[in-house]
């Protein structure tokens, strides 16, 4: 029985995603444990799709049963989410405002004009670049956007960074956890691990309840890329247990079972190290999967390292969740360019 049959869900992807084996990155890592990918990056014709949508499935009701006619929402300069939001916007046909802040130090003379911001902006949504830093929290200029929409006599629907600390936030990630499941059913065992990236946490957060329900949740293991650990961690804690409430879980979550590893964000938050963009081109070389320097590349680099290290018992099998946030790397081209 599904945690979720008492929300309603508004269909923006394709169905389940695909999960595909990996042997060459599984043999180039050493060959001891086999390397499986949730291909959240594709789950979509919205805007080149990501983890997103999955969580603006089970918010998009609300939206519109708000009667709001404008989205409203925040994120960085290459914001994923930012896009998903302009695209979900226009294909509910909604306006949309997204504050980008500066929250990555990062200056490739290209990085406001390509990615995530330019298909946001193609798709209508107005969106505002302020010189602020990074933050998960709420932001005031994001307050001030929404006030803005009031003044100008439109009807705001507030979406926070990530759509993360938003009540249904977690909802489509307790969804995917119920998916993999059933996946597993279907292909005849089970994941030992699922690795993630966390930043705003409800990505995680939702996987955590979902596999809760099955006793697995301390098998997902969170690499942080917000590299501010701590407030990434309670950020976790409060939508897991919010959520756990929100979908009668029926128990509490314990400590142990939010497993975040702070070791992979540096230098900062959106600033791949080289090890990072050692990872990137692993996994592009190996599988053709391409992954970005601000999460997937940081998750990647995190399972790649505790793979050679020998963290995960011989014979295990590990799934990677591709978030999708590829986009972005257009705005990281320097790094690159000679591949």
């Amino acid at each position: 029985m599904s945690l979720l049959q008492e929300f309603e869900r508004y269909p923006l992807t394709f169905g389940p995603t695909p999960i595909e084996h990996l042997p060459r990155l599984s043999a180039t890592l050493g060959g001891k444990v086999q390397i499986y990918a949730k291909r959240e990056d594709c789950n979509s014709g919205l805007a080149m799709g990501g983890n997103k949508l999955r969580k603006l499935e089970y918010i998009v009701p609300d939206a519109i049963a708000s009667g709001a006619d404008t989205l409203v929402s925040i994120g960085g300069v290459q914001s994923n989410h930012t896009r998903i939001v302009a695209a979900t916007a226009a294909k509910i046909g909604m306006k949309c405002v997204v504050v980008q802040e500066k929250w990555v130090p990062h200056y490739d003379a290209v990085y406001d004009r390509v990615g995530n911001i330019l298909m946001t902006r193609l798709m209508g949504a107005d969106s505002r670049l302020v010189e602020a830093g990074f933050d998960i929290g709420i932001r005031k200029s994001w307050e001030e956007a929404i006030q803005s929409v009031r003044d100008a006599g439109g009807t705001p629907y507030p979406l926070p960074a990530g759509a993360s600390v938003h009540k249904y936030g977690g909802l489509g990630y307790v969804g995917f956890a119920e998916e993999v499941a059933s996946q597993e059913e279907e292909q005849g065992f089970a994941f030992d691990y699922i690795i993630v990236c966390v930043v705003t946490g409800s990505t995680q957060a939702g996987m955590i309840v979902g596999f809760a329900a099955s006793n697995r949740a301390d098998r997902v293991i969170g690499i942080d890329a917000s590299a501010t650990p701590s407030q990434t961690r309670m950020q976790v804690r409060q939508i897991v247990d919010n959520t756990a409430k929100l979908v009668s879980l029926g128990r509490a979550i314990r400590d142990d079972e939010i497993v975040i590893n702070p070791n992979y964000a540096y230098p900062a938050y959106g600033v791949p190290s080289d090890e990072t963009n050692d990872a990137i081109r692993l996994a592009a070389r190996t599988e053709g999967m391409i992954t970005d320097p601000v999460y997937e590349g940081k998750s990647m680099q995190g399972m790649a390292d505790l793979i050679r290290k020998g963290y995960f018992p011989e014979g295990s099998r590990i799934l990677y969740v591709h978030l999708g946030g590829a986009p972005a790397i257009n705005g990281y081209s320097y790094y690159y360019k000679d591949g």
